[in-house]
């Protein structure tokens, strides 16, 4: 049987129709994958709970964490900020490392690891970098941009490249202070961090670009949901 890998989805919303939703292009990549997916929407009184039937973890893009939550300050520019979500996923990912589940960490993914592990974010990465780089166009428009990667990083392993000439770029929040443990390993040309690695958890994937909507035959991106299916199947 497939593994059973779970998604996170977007916050609460409560104009118009109340709803949770996720775009579609997580659950295609899972299932490119090898993966089955679940959605796991937030406001889960025992997250760890999940991870009794669960084998693997997508934790997916999406709105700004609450400055709160790494002692950051109120940004004009923040947007669809849940408290009821920080505390799902940060929670999750507390559990999911403790038990050494492979998890696969997308944009906001990266940022909550590494406020779990007690780092901080830029609340505003042209307030610090400026736009020559260009990490997203508006809110519901991405763009693309170039990525080194560390060459003895995993993460480098599972793609089998160093270089990304062209990753789907969709954030204004970023990594500041390095989470305990936690080293970076990949980096857009203005230094902005890219990609997260735990030495102890050798099943988690963590990217600040978003793979999933690069998942056309040959793309290295599907890798990264194939990698977290292959190290599901390996566990059991």
């Amino acid at each position: 049987m497939r593994p059973i890998v779970g998604v996170t989805t977007y916050h609460r919303e409560t104009d118009g129709r109340p709803r949770f939703h996720l775009p579609s292009a997580y659950v295609d990549a899972v299932r490119l994958g090898g993966g089955i997916p679940v959605l796991l929407p937030p406001g889960e009184v025992r997250p760890a709970e999940l991870l009794e039937s669960l084998e693997a973890l997508v934790f997916s893009g999406g709105g700004d964490l609450h400055p709160a939550q790494f002692g950051g300050e109120d940004h004009p520019r923040s947007y669809f900020i849940s408290e009821e979500r920080d505390a799902f996923e940060l929670e999750l990912m507390r559990a999911a490392l403790e038990r050494n589940v492979p998890v696969l960490a997308i944009c906001r993914g990266a940022q909550v690891l590494n406020v779990a592990l007690g780092g901080s974010l830029h609340c505003d990465l042209e307030d610090v970098v400026g736009d020559e780089i260009r990490h997203r166009e508006t809110q519901i428009l991405h763009t693309h941009h170039p990525v080194e990667l560390d060459p003895d990083s995993r993460l480098a392993e599972v793609l089998g490249a160093t270089q990304l000439s062209e990753v789907a770029s969709w954030h204004h929040q970023a990594v500041d202070r390095l989470g305990a443990g936690l080293r970076a390993i990949a980096w857009a040309p203005d230094g902005t961090v890219e990609g997260l690695e735990l030495p102890e958890a050798p099943r988690l994937l963590a990217v600040q670009w978003h793979p999933e909507l690069q998942i056309e035959p040959g793309s290295l991106h599907r890798r990264l949901f194939e990698a977290i299916v292959r190290m599901a199947l390996e566990t059991r």
